[in-house]
Order: structure tokens, then sequence, then C-alpha cells
């Protein structure tokens, strides 16, 4: 019998609210900080973080580390500040935004500092409201438990001949996974003609499609959505009972995409200088709502093989149980980072709370599939989520035209 579990959700519509600025400064946070700061301090004090404020219509306060305690008092007077909206405010405090989604809309305001200032406060702040240990080094282990609790090989990988319990178990502990010889390297080349054939059909701002440039010049489409409706292939793999396996083997009873935009096919080409076809370091919730909807499941498919050379995946073992920002990885941080290289046919998987990142492609390009199982809804998606919802996509959907990745591949 299966007992994993990866459901990490701690919040519901009803938990929805709105959140005055001044309320929340002068009542709420003040109460938090009493009853929560001790799980706070230490990771902050740790991170070493200057004085932040916040500034909304409604009021500024400033955030600080004192002895032992955090430090609320009013004004506009931290070595950092941000500047929102008191709807924006709200929403960071109901985990429906982060200051991503600031940063990837290209709404974001700091008139001093910079978003790693923010993100490291939102870390703070996340802690005292969710009841949250703000991560420190060494807090995290990784042990077999099919070894008497041993330390546990993160560069292994498994193959359908592997038992399932063990499987989800060191997913449950990295957060990651490696199939090796998951499917037929003949249906990845014929998918792969599928994708050439479909590429022609994708334009620049159809809805339904990323783009980048290179520095030969060229526009190419990145990312295919809807891409079932291209390959007979890529549908029967969708309802395989290998594809099926991987959320069967939790006890969270996952759900696989099954309409809409289930499948993604990605083509990562050499040179790009702007717009993101190699996503840097980040979680998939990294623009909000991880309290609702972690941890969902994103597998990726190997089209091509991949490797340091190629547009390798990369992920931070065990950041799915940290408390951290949720994208680029802080200098300093202890987390391993592991190289997930891949033949065609292999599968990779990893839970969308854990950091990860694809490698820019120097000597070949690299095509992948991606797709996944969410969570099985706990209650209906009220007005408010769906609000949110939205929100997230549409920055999401934008952010090949208002971020651009870094140009060539940094170790």
């Amino acid at each position: 019998m299966l007992v994993v579990s990866l459901d990490l959700r701690t919040r519901r519509e009803a938990d929805i609210r709105t959140v005055g600025v001044c309320a929340f400064f002068a009542d709420e946070l003040p109460e938090l900080i009493a009853r929560h700061g001790h799980l706070a301090m230490p990771g902050a004090s740790e991170l070493g973080i200057e004085p932040f404020s916040i500034v909304t219509p409604s009021g500024a306060f400033t955030l600080s580390l004192g002895r032992d305690t955090i430090v609320l008092r009013p004004g506009d007077d931290g070595a950092a500040s941000v500047v929102l909206d008191d709807a924006d405010f709200s929403d960071i405090v109901n985990d429906l935004k982060t200051p991503m989604t600031f940063l990837t809309a290209g709404t974001l305001r700091m008139s001093r500092g910079n978003v790693g200032d923010f993100l490291d406060w939102w870390v703070v702040l996340r802690s005292l409201i969710d009841g949250r240990a703000v991560h420190t080094r060494g807090a995290i282990a990784f042990r077999d438990a099919n070894r008497d609790g041993v330390a546990l090989d993160l560069a292994r990988s498994f193959t359908p001949s592997d038992d399932d319990g063990e499987i989800a178990r060191f997913v449950a502990e990295t957060g990651f996974l490696h199939l090796r010889g998951w499917f037929d390297p003949q249906l990845m080349l014929e998918i792969s003609a599928d994708m050439d054939r479909a590429l022609p059909t994708y334009t620049r701002d159809d809805g339904r499609s990323w783009w980048a440039r290179t520095a030969t010049g060229d526009d190419r489409c990145v990312r295919m959505q809807y891409f079932q409706e291209h390959s007979a292939g890529v549908r029967d793999l969708l309802t395989s009972d290998a594809f099926l396996r991987i959320g069967r083997m939790f006890s969270d009873g996952y759900v696989a995409r099954a309409d809409g935009n289930c499948i993604e096919a990605l083509v990562k080409p050499i040179g790009v200088i702007e717009g993101i076809s190699d996503v840097p370091w980040h979680k998939d919730c990294s623009l909000g709502m991880h309290s609702y909807r972690c941890c969902g499941l994103t597998t990726g498919i190997s089209v091509t093989g991949a490797d340091a050379r190629s547009g390798q995946l990369r992920v931070v073992a065990g950041s799915h149980r940290a408390l951290v920002q949720p994208a680029f990885v802080r200098r300093g941080s202890d987390l391993p980072i592991i190289d997930l290289p891949t033949a065609t046919g292999d599968v990779t998987v990893h839970c969308s709370c854990t950091m990860h990142m694809a490698q820019p492609p120097v000597d070949r390009e690299r095509r992948v599939m991606y797709t996944g199982f969410a969570l099985p809804a706990h209650e209906a998606g009220g007005e408010a989520q769906q609000r949110a919802m939205a929100a997230i996509g549409a920055v999401r959907e934008g952010a090949y035209k208002t971020v651009s990745q870094q140009p060539g591949h940094v170790a």
C-alpha cells in the first residue's frame, strides 16, 4: 500500500481575505512575531538581511532584525524599499503573489535595493504568517529509508523494474526523480518528427507559444503548447500505463492533465539573447499560490538526450522541503545542486516547489516535452482563487516578452 504523500497544501478559498495594510502592521504582524518569531529569526539571521521598507498608499512600514526578534516600525527608512498597491500587499499576505510575480510581469517598483532584498523578506513574512521555519544550514538531510537511514544517493536513477514505493520515497526526500529508459526511443524519434511538422503552425503572439531570438538573428519558437493536438504518439503516451504510473506512485490521487494545454513541446536553441528558452533557477510555484496547490508533479520527457552541453535540467535537492526564496539560488545555500543528464526516452520528475533550471545548450539543441500531475481539488475553486490563477497565468504566458535569460551557459 502506497503511503507516500507530497500534499503540502495549507490553505483553502475561505482563507483568502482582504488584508488592510495598517491593521496588518499594527495588530496582526506584532502578534505573528510573538507567536512565530522563533521560526523566522535563526534563518533570517543566517541570511544577514538588511532593514526593508514596504510602502503602500495606506502607509509605509520598515522591518529589521533586532538582537533576538524582528523589529517593526512605521516609516520608509530601510536599506531597501518596495512600493506596493494595497491590493497587491493583500495578495502577498494571502500567498496569491510573490516578489517574482511583479518581477516577471515587469511591474516591480523598488526605490532602493533589488528583488533579492524583497525575496529575503518575503521568506521571513511567509515564516511568520504560515508558521514555517526559515531554512537554516544543515536543517535538511537525505536519508534512505530502505537502508536503515544511511545517506541517500542523490545521483541515483530508476528504471521500470524498480519498486514504486521506493521511487516515491526518493521523491519525497529529494523533490526530484530521474527515470531511465521509461519510453521507447523510437517513439521519441516519431514525436520529434511531429514537432518539425507542428512548428510552422505556430506564430509569435498566437497565445499558444513562446518565442526567443538568437545571436544569429533567428526568431525561434521555443515552446509549443497544446502539442497533443499535433501528435497521435503523444496522445497515446499521455494515456499509457508507463506515464500514468508516475502519478500512481503516491497516495495523493494525482490527476494527469486531461484537457486544454495538456503538454508542451520545447525546442532549446543555442545562443538565445532575447526571451526565455532556458528558464533560470525557479520553483514552479514562484509566482504564487504555493499553499493552495503544492506539490504538483512536473514531468519532462526527453525527446532528445541532454547533458551539460545540450541543456540538461538541474535541481536543488530538498528545496521542496525548505522555506527559501522561490527563485534564484542564494549564495551560500547548503542544499546540493544535482545535474540530471538524460538519454532519449528518459523522464525527469520534479515537485512544483523544487528549485530547478535548464542549462542553455552550447553544442547542440535539446528537445523535451513537459506535462504533469496535479493534486485532486479538495474544493471547487472560488472566485478569489480563479482570479489569482488567471493573473498568474497571464504573467507566465507573457514572461518570454518581459524577461530575457542570461545569454550563454553559466555553470
